[in-house]
């Protein structure tokens, strides 16, 4: 690579994912902070259009070409992976493996494994009228497809949607964010030494090469990052009408009703809030819980705390830290704020937030006005299950919810009276790592889903496809569509299109062939008899 990637700004498109860009072939200079490109982005599509264009991407044996040398490239630059995360966010090695490396692997050899049939046409049930056709649904890539990652899992949410992408057949442009400088680094020089240059290129730089980018026509976007900038893309993409997946964020509530195990309810919720140092998209963002719960979670916290962190948890090396002075001043302004329950140790040099619980807090108080994205957790108080299911849906639907409870009424309720992306019960972030499930937000924390089958899916636009033939009998039984219209022409048509229950198509079609063969015979017995 002829240049490095950006320096870390305080000056970002959007928040935790940022638009920006990069060729590995295209000579660049840093002037003041900010990249300087040979090549346009008008360019990076142009080779793009013509490299899809080739139809080599489309081949099932090209792409599981492709996939394999992905694979090869996670197993072979595994640690680089882990290091690159380590200098961005300090992010442990085993939090490393967990949420992110091994993630793409498993996803990956999951694709590989189902590719041929992910790939099949589908071959829905006919209906009356085409009982004699072929009723055929093909699997084709969108073309070339724009993916644009996030900070906070730099590796994960960068990577995980280019296999499904690769997958179906799509040429790609990826865009890492540039605030995770390493990994940006990491990804920008690492798959052009795997994959093919011209079909999967990397993109980085800053807003206004980003901003440039966005103005070209893709066949589809795939953004994560926050609600704001998520409109700012569907705006983009809106131009050319480019379907997008949008991956958002938001509040993501946890409920704990009165009849839990508070100890292991205290555990789960203060590993997932502090997981990534709560940079995470579907932390528990706040609780809501009654004020004697709140007594109850605020005297074990110390001791779960204790158990995860140790004596003093600024010292831990399991504490990720804050990605930017500007995103740590932010939160620090949160913090001062509200009233500390539990914790509110920091360091500034550090950019280290120790585990705290917030109290006293109201629906409109600052902190309760954006997604927090640390480890900052405040409790509002509610009265009862009702209540909190009146909160949630007076807000944004969020991307994750988390419901605490052994009280399985309480469970259906919460899950029947609300709207959210996802749901955890009994635990926090789970629902994300379990491949069977699509992954995805609604509303406001985004649009589509993926992983597993369905990022595959979510590159595929499914064509529709019907075969007829010439057959001059099934002509004749068809003429009834062609004028001149008469009332008997239109009874004939509305019979054969009417909905009904019966024998499934497949057996009205073996039916009518055994007719036709009656007909037959019985023509050739009176053909031999009159002659």
């Amino acid at each position: 690579m002829s240049g490095k990637v950006s320096p870390k700004s305080d000056k970002s498109f959007g928040d935790e994912t940022n638009m920006a860009v990069v060729d590995i072939e295209d000579p660049i200079e840093i002037k003041n902070g900010r990249v300087h490109h040979q090549k346009t982005a008008k360019e990076y599509v142009h080779v793009a259009r013509l490299a899809f264009n080739t139809g080599r991407t489309r081949d099932l044996k090209y792409r599981k070409e492709q996939l394999g040398k992905l694979l090869k490239m996670y197993e072979e630059t595994a640690e680089d992976m882990a290091a690159a995360l380590y200098k961005d966010l300090r992010k442990p090695k085993q939090e490393s493996y967990n949420t992110e490396i091994d993630l793409i692997v498993n996803d990956l050899k999951n694709i590989l494994a189902n590719i041929k049939s992910y790939s099949s046409s589908d071959y829905p049930p006919k209906p009356l009228a085409n009982m004699c056709d072929t009723v055929e649904i093909k699997k084709d890539p969108y073309g070339v497809v724009l993916i644009i990652g996030a900070w906070n899992y730099p590796i994960q949410l960068s990577l995980l949607p280019v296999a499904g992408a690769i997958a179906a057949g799509n040429c790609i442009i990826l865009k890492p964010s540039e605030i995770a400088v390493e990994t940006a680094e990491y990804i920008a020089t690492t798959i052009p030494k795997y994959l093919d240059k011209e079909c999967y290129q990397v993109f980085l730089g800053g807003v206004a090469e980003t901003t440039d980018l966005l103005k070209e026509r893709f066949d589809y976007i795939f953004f994560t990052g926050s609600p704001m900038v998520g409109k700012i893309v569907n705006e983009a993409a809106a131009k050319y009408l480019t379907p997008v997946t949008l991956e958002l964020g938001g509040k993501s509530p946890a409920y704990i009703d009165d009849n839990t195990n508070i100890e292991l309810t205290a555990r789960r919720l203060i590993w997932g809030k502090m997981v990534n140092a709560g940079q995470t998209c579907v932390a528990p963002d706040y609780v809501l819980c009654s004020k004697n719960v709140q007594d109850k979670l605020l005297g074990v916290v110390g001791k779960i705390v204790k158990e995860l962190f140790g004596d003093n948890p600024r010292n831990s090396k399991d504490i990720c830290r804050i990605i930017t002075d500007r995103h740590f001043n932010r939160l620090i302004n949160l913090l001062n704020s509200a009233t500390v329950g539990y914790g509110g140790d920091y360091d500034p040099q550090d950019r280290y937030i120790g585990p705290t619980i917030l109290v006293d807090v109201k629906p409109n108080d600052m902190i309760m006005q954006e997604e927090i994205f640390g480890p900052l957790l405040p409790i509002i108080n509610v009265a009862s299950v009702y209540e909190a299911i009146t909160f949630i849906n007076l807000n944004e639907k969020p991307l994750a919810l988390y419901i605490f409870s052994k009280n399985k009424k309480n469970i259906n309720l919460i899950l029947e009276s609300t709207s959210s992306g996802g749901v955890t019960v009994n635990d926090t972030l789970m629902h994300v790592v379990c491949e069977s499930l699509p992954f995805g937000g609604v509303g406001n924390s985004g649009v589509g889903s993926y992983h597993g089958k369905q990022s595959f899916d979510t590159f595929t636009h499914r064509k529709s496809v019907l075969r007829k033939n010439f057959n001059p009998i099934m002509e004749k039984m068809q003429s009834v569509k062609y004028p001149p219209y008469s009332d008997r022409k239109l009874k004939c048509v509305q019979l054969v299109n009417s909905k009904r229950r019966g024998l499934p198509c497949r057996f009205l079609s073996y039916l009518l062939v055994f007719v036709l063969g009656v007909l037959v015979t019985l023509l050739v017995k009176h053909l031999c008899y009159s002659s």
